[in-house]
């Protein structure tokens, strides 16, 4: 077989060489050990979980090491493609703080290593295509999907392995005159990698927190160019990390299978392998056996649901952190103020099986990131959330700023802030008793408690409540009237002798507080008092002796 021949007819138009190629993409300045890494998702339109893990992964390993970071948009099958992905893509991983030095934007590709978008460097994959034809590496195959599915059933029934290879690389050993006359009669066709392995051998791999895998041996003769000249995943990676000069490649470990044809084509190729990761999933509970996460069955997958849900990017990147390096948590409470990006990630902690996905950690960690931000912070991120998931409550916030943010600054700063809540859509609930719009009575006093004593405590609090009271007169005044129905105003005189006692000073509060608040849980009440008003406070208790008098 003269495979220059045969090269030239495949490819007649390819006129540059692999080295006119790598000419147009030389090696970047950068410091000795910087990484190049970069996130390469699919245009599916599905923005999961994982491509945050995986991105923050490869940035973290970037940027710590003086290297770079790039987006390539992976979008060699058209079929699976999502109008507007790619755009939502970009906006997401954005969202979530994750910055990219190079590649895909909204606005067009950024950087000398482009097109950073696959389907436009179908010229580029060619040259190389080319060029392993000429060595002999690469071969055109004619059969049809019909012939693919009947070498399957075949393979089936003698429950051999599936694929092209040996007997049934029909294509493999064609000579020229038949791949000349179905070129002639415009069969479409797809180009095969001629392996030369073997099922029977094992070949060894290090992967950097798996260790040392022991891989068997491709021997398939995959598709490097698809019948409409794009290649499949596998040959644009070689191809696209060796021009990027890509050193270090993050993926989930469900590609360790294609991991020795990936190697075949590297060393064909003449390329230096990158250094991979391969990371376990994220795995949720499901009773009392884990599971990968599901596009289908968990909601939580989806970074949509977290934007939908209000949690603060940065209470999901603190938690992805917590996944991600186990020693996080003890630098989190050493430096509470620190900026994420000060902490020193080590790929090396990385979990190999993978992580368990833990929403209540989550929430818990969001609930403290919150709790650490101004008010002012807190309102600008809350109203941004309800102006996009919740109108209605929107309005009302913005309607009056100043008052929206007093009623969040309370319990907020000092040593030990109020954790009330972890999303932005959990604050309807918190403070929306606030507002007459969604004040209700959410319970009932205890049966425990006598009408008459509670109407009488209401009433009497009415006559003395004064706005320009601090928190300890304004105590004291509770104290009295505590007193004058008969309940103890020490709490640990109460506790020697409960039986002596109606109740105590913290049961008036409480008649108080379902009064004013409609619920038994709320933030500190003479905070809440004030920022509510006397009119609205002296309002609601008249509707709670209303509503007691029925």
């Amino acid at each position: 077989m003269d495979y220059n021949f045969l090269a030239e007819l495949l490819y007649p138009n390819v006129k540059e060489t692999p080295n006119d190629i790598e000419a147009k993409y030389p090696p970047r300045n950068l410091p000795e050990g910087a990484v190049v890494s970069r996130h390469a998702p699919s245009p599916t339109g599905f923005v999961h979980l994982g491509n945050i893990v995986q991105s923050l992964i490869s940035e973290r390993m970037a940027h710590q090491s003086g290297g770079v970071m790039f987006l390539r948009i992976e979008d060699t099958d058209a079929k699976r493609e999502v109008k507007g992905s790619v755009e939502s893509l970009i906006n997401m991983l954005g969202y979530y703080g994750i910055e990219f030095d190079e590649g895909v934007t909204v606005n067009g590709d950024k950087g000398n290593y482009g097109p950073y978008r696959q389907r436009k460097r179908e010229d580029i994959y060619h040259v190389y295509a080319k060029e392993l034809v000429k060595k002999g590496m690469a071969y055109p195959c004619f059969c049809t999907a019909d012939e693919i599915t009947a070498i399957h059933e075949q393979q089936e029934t003698l429950k051999t392995n599936y694929g092209y290879y040996g007997k049934w690389a029909v294509w493999r050993d064609r000579p020229v005159e038949d791949i000349q006359k179905a070129l002639d009669e415009g069969k479409p066709w797809v180009l095969r990698f001629r392996s030369e392995g073997n099922c029977e051998r094992k070949i060894k791999f290090t992967d950097l927190i798996k260790g040392t895998l022991e891989l068997t041996e491709n021997d398939i003769d995959f598709v490097i160019i698809k019948s409409d000249g794009i290649p499949p995943y596998a040959f644009a990676h070689a191809v696209d990390d060796h021009l990027m000069h890509t050193t270090h490649v993050v993926r989930g470990d469900e590609w360790l299978p294609t991991l020795p044809f990936h190697l075949q084509l590297f060393a064909a190729l003449g390329f230096k392998v990158p250094k991979y990761i391969h990371i376990g999933p994220l795995m949720k509970m499901d009773g009392t056996s884990k599971r990968k996460l599901s596009k289908r069955k968990d909601p939580e997958l989806a970074l949509t649901y977290y934007k939908a849900q209000g949690f603060p990017t940065e209470s999901v990147l603190e938690y992805i952190m917590t996944v991600l390096n186990s020693n996080f948590e003890d630098w989190r409470r050493a430096n509470p103020n620190a900026d994420i990006n000060s902490f020193v990630f080590s790929y090396k902690k990385l979990n190999p099986a993978g992580s368990l996905f833990d929403f209540a950690k989550l929430n818990n960690i969001s609930k403290t990131v919150i709790s650490t931000m101004s008010a002012e912070k807190v309102y600008q991120y809350l109203i941004e959330w309800a102006e996009e998931f919740d109108n209605e409550f929107y309005n009302l916030l913005v309607k009056d700023e100043n008052r929206t943010k007093a009623i969040l600054t309370i319990g907020r700063g000092g040593k030990k802030p109020r954790k009330d809540f972890g999303t932005w859509s959990e604050v309807k609930d918190y403070m929306g008793f606030f507002y007459d719009e969604y004040f209700k009575i959410e319970a009932d006093y205890p049966d425990n408690f006598k009408n008459s004593d509670i109407i009488s405590a209401l009433d009497k609090y009415k006559s003395i409540y004064s706005e320009t009271d601090d928190q300890n007169e304004w105590f004291e005044k509770i104290k009295t009237i505590t007193e004058e129905l008969g309940f103890a105003s020490d709490m640990k005189e109460y506790k020697l002798n409960p039986l002596a006692y109606a109740g105590n000073v913290g049961d008036v509060s409480m008649f108080l507080r379902l009064a004013v608040t409609g619920k038994f849980n709320s933030p500190d009440m003479y905070e809440v008092m004030k920022t509510l008003g006397k009119e609205a406070l002296i309002k609601r208790i008249d509707k709670m002796i209303e509503r007691l008098t029925k």
